[in-house]
């Protein structure tokens, strides 16, 4: 009988550290911002920033001059890491707001694109309307953040 006990007891034993793991805790997902990452969406924001009033004051006075060139190289040019900006930022945001910073990032890019093409097509309705299509986005890119 008491050999049986001590076959039942590591029996038992072994079960329960099979058990135990085998479970694994659950992930919590952060619900606030941790120091570093405050100081990152600081960074990015500021730069951020600075390509928005760039893009709202040199690229509507390309535009309508008919600069054509000009308009492709300033989104080329300057407006070229602003996709990489919002990603980076969109990294360090929580977890249940990044997709939507994705999605409005992806969106500045496409209507940038757009942009271009007017551009290349000479077509200043089309240019005006990305480009007031990407600032719409863009803002609503920068009111996402700040309320991070």
């Amino acid at each position: 009988m008491k050999r049986y006990r001590s076959i039942l007891a590591c029996i038992l034993a072994l079960i329960t550290t099979f058990v135990v793991g085998c479970g694994s805790p659950k992930v919590e997902i952060p619900k606030t911002y941790t120091e570093a990452q405050i100081q990152q969406i600081q960074k990015y924001n500021s730069d951020i920033l600075a390509l928005r009033d760039r893009f709202t004051t040199e690229l509507p006075r390309y535009i309508s001059a008919r600069n054509w060139v000009q308009v492709d190289t300033f989104i080329h040019g300057p407006l070229g890491s602003l996709l990489q900006e919002m990603n980076y930022l969109t990294k360090n945001l929580l977890p249940d707001t990044q997709p939507k910073a994705r999605e409005l990032a992806r969106e500045v890019f496409e209507h940038l694109v757009q942009v271009s093409k007017a551009a290349e097509n000479r077509d200043p309705i089309k240019a005006a309307s990305g480009y007031q299509e990407a600032l719409k986005d863009l803002d609503a890119f920068l009111g996402l953040v700040s309320n991070a």
